[in-house]
Order: structure tokens, then C-alpha cells, then sequence
């Protein structure tokens, strides 16, 4: 396993000792908290139990378990249900949610915000799923993707008109909750379906430009919520934007020889503390991470994998696959996982194999194509689909 001798590279600890990140509204803040090793529940079955490393995860140890991965969800709880439900994580009944994976390992590789209405419900939903999975000796994982660092940001140029009415709405429960925050969060998967109905989103027409009232509720709720120190900007800043599990690495754009000089860990920390930290009165003094967020070769950012070969020059091509290699090489690491750039034909691998693209735009506000998972076990990758209309490239390469 590649996993164990970057634990001591990057100067881990190897203890068993339990950490867990501050909670949102429990004083947590923008606390510096030190690099650790987890160890996740479910040892049993023959099975070791996960390990994970780092604040935010950095490193995962999960000897012996089905990995999946699901790309870019981007607001459509719908296809994110039926996405897990096709993997075999999450019960097929409409309104229950309830982990059916196991010991399995879910990595979502970012872009759950945006292009659609149901954000804070797919949240919830994960992190709901997340609290199941460890019990039975699994685990979900998150990984921050460009959509994530914007909304922190302030950028709400993509945000759905019915998502502005989504955080109005939680806004309201969590007041309903007495401001609990883990109840409301947890549970607002289960309760966003009634509070529709209840207060049905608005139309897209609600939100023309001179319905002003309407527009700064939605926008200031949002804000409140996503800015940085919120309490949704440090949900999010409890994961990384690069995850590596067992010998694969995660990541939303793509990780690059640069970035592993810089250091893993470190961006993962500097992205969490930068999304932890309060503008009006901060203690960092962090500008927002730039070799993580910003540019065109940025871990978020980058299409250099994941871009149509049909429309890359052969030196890009080339080049594509020399990155990689280096990358994979740098980090011990098998295999890439990115997502960002939708798949028109679907998950399939690039860079001679080296990485894997698991976005297919399955959001209603992206291609609203069928949803597709990269399930790996035993480190043998292979999609996974609920039509096979024809035997095309990939799914050949999924029996060889």
C-alpha cells in the first residue's frame, strides 16, 4: 500500500488516537488543528478498520474495501439518489436514506453546488449516509471542487434561482430546530421534500431583475450561510480538495507533480483554514489559496486530463499522460480519479489509462445524462451503468 509511507513522509502520526474537526456554531472556528490519524469504526469482518490522516482527511487506509466514486452532482438530488442506489449504497425506497454499503468507500469528487436546487439536501445527505457507513464499517467522503471554493468566495453567478429559496428555507428549520445545527444539517434531507411543499420554490420568473425583495433574501440567506466562517463554508471546509485512498488519488480538476511539491496536506489545510476564517475578523491573514483554487492549473481547475481527446493537439495529448505519470510516480499512488469536465461518452479513462473521468453532467442543469459510478476493487477499476445500450470502448475494457 502507497498510503503507509506517506504517512511518514509528510510527518503524520501513526497513534490511534480519535480526532474529530469542530462542528459548525460549536467554537470550533478557524482553529488550527494538528495533522492526526483517525480510526474510523468497523474493524469486523476480517477487516482492518479505515484510517484516516489528516484535518481535513488527507490520507485513508481502507484495506480490502469497494471503492466508488461518483463525479459531479451539482444540485439534483434525484439523479444523486439514483446514482447511489445503482452503486448499492443507498436503500431504493423513496423516502428513506439509508446506507446499504456496508464496508464500501464513497468518494464524491466535487461540484455538489450550483446549476441546481437541492444543494444543501445532497450535503445533508452525505454527511447523513457518512454517519451510517462508519457504523457498519464504511465510509463517505467528500472533495471540494471549483463551485465549493466559489460560493465561499461569493460568486453566485451559477446558483439556481431555486437554490437561493433552499437556503431561505433551511434558514427557517434550523430557527425551527432552535438552532441546533447537527439536527437541522442531518436532517434536512428528510424534511426539504415536505418544506417544498409547504413553501413551493419560486420560478425561475420570481427572480427577474426588478423583483428586488426577493432577490436580496435569497442572496443575503445564502450569504450567511457560504461566506467564509459560515456554517455551510465550514461543512465544506471539513473536507479536502485532494483525497487519496489507498493507492488512488481524488481530486475535482486534477493533481499535478507542482502541487505534490507544495504539499498535499498542506493545501488541504490552507483551503479549509481559508474557508474556516472570518472576513470582518480573521486571525489567519490567509488569502485564498492559489495553487489550490486559482488558475488554469489549479487542483480544482485543471482540464488537462479531462478534456476531449478530439479536441487536445497531439502534444497535449502527450503531455496529458507524461503529467500524470509523474504525478502518480510523485505520490506512490496507482491511479487518478477527476471530475469538472463532463463526459459525453460517459466515465472512461485517459492518459493511457492513468486517469479516470467520472463526470457525465448528470444534473438536470448540466447534460441530465444517466448516472454512471467508477466502482474499484482490488484496485481493478470498472463503470458502472444501469443501461448498456451497446458495447462501446469502455464497457469492452470493463470485462478484460
Amino acid at each position: 500500500m502507497a498510503v503507509l509511507p506517506l504517512l511518514r513522509t509528510a510527518g503524520l502520526s501513526t497513534s490511534t488516537a480519535t480526532a474529530t474537526a469542530p462542528r459548525p456554531g460549536r467554537g470550533g472556528g478557524s482553529r488550527r488543528v494538528p495533522s492526526c490519524k483517525c480510526r474510523a469504526a468497523g474493524g469486523d469482518g476480517g477487516r482492518p478498520a479505515i484510517t484516516v490522516a489528516g484535518d481535513p482527511p488527507t490520507f485513508v487506509s481502507a484495506p480490502g474495501r469497494r471503492i466508488v466514486a461518483v463525479g459531479d452532482l451539482h444540485g439534483d438530488l434525484y439523479q444523486t439518489r439514483a446514482a447511489l442506489v445503482m452503486a448499492g449504497l443507498l436503500s431504493s425506497e423513496s423516502d428513506g436514506h439509508v446506507w446499504t454499503g456496508g464496508q464500501t468507500v464513497l468518494v464524491q469528487v466535487g461540484d455538489i453546488l450550483d446549476r441546481g436546487e437541492d444543494e444543501i439536501a445532497i450535503l445533508s445527505l452525505l454527511s447523513s449516509l457518512n454517519v451510517q457507513a462508519k457504523s457498519q464499517g464504511g465510509a463517505v467522503f467528500q472533495v471540494n471542487g471549483n463551485h465549493e471554493t466559489m460560493n465561499v468566495e461569493g460568486d453566485f453567478r451559477y446558483v439556481d434561482p431555486g437554490s437561493f429559496d433552499e437556503c431561505i428555507s433551511f434558514l427557517e428549520y434550523l430557527d425551527e430546530c432552535d438552532g441546533n445545527w447537527d439536527d437541522a444539517f442531518l436532517n434536512w434531507v428528510n424534511v426539504s421534500k415536505r418544506w417544498n411543499k409547504e413553501y413551493p420554490k419560486s420560478p425561475n420568473g420570481d427572480w427577474r431583475p426588478w423583483n428586488f425583495v426577493k432577490k436580496q433574501k435569497g442572496i443575503a440567506a445564502r450569504t450567511s450561510l457560504f461566506k467564509r466562517g459560515g456554517p455551510l463554508a465550514c461543512e465544506l471546509a471539513r473536507h479536502p480538495v485532494v483525497l487519496i485512498v489507498n493507492d488512488w488519488i481524488f481530486c475535482h480538476g486534477g493533481l499535478h507533480p507542482h502541487h505534490v511539491e507544495y504539499g498535499i496536506e498542506r493545501m488541504n489545510k490552507e483551503v479549509s483554514v481559508w474557508m474556516k476564517g472570518s472576513s470582518a475578523n480573521r486571525d489567519d491573514n490567509l488569502d485564498i489559496p492559489f495553487i489550490a483554487t486559482r488558475g488554469y492549473d489549479s487542483v480544482v481547475w485543471s482540464r488537462l486530463y479531462s478534456q476531449d481527446p478530439m479536441e487536445m493537439t497531439c502534444r497535449s495529448w502527450k503531455l496529458s499522460s507524461v503529467v500524470a505519470e509523474q504525478t502518480l510516480k510523485a505520490v506512490g499512488a496507482k491511479g487518478m480519479v477527476v471530475g469538472h469536465t463532463p463526459q459525453t461518452r460517459g466515465v472512461n479513462c485517459k492518459c493511457d489509462g492513468k486517469v479516470w473521468c467520472v463526470d457525465v453532467g448528470m444534473s438536470y442543469g448540466v447534460l441530465y445524462s444517466r448516472p454512471e459510478v467508477l466502482e474499484i476493487v482490488n484496485d481493478r477499476p470498472r463503470v458502472l451503468k444501469k443501461w448498456k445500450d451497446s458495447y462501446d470502448e469502455m464497457e469492452v475494457l470493463d470485462y478484460l
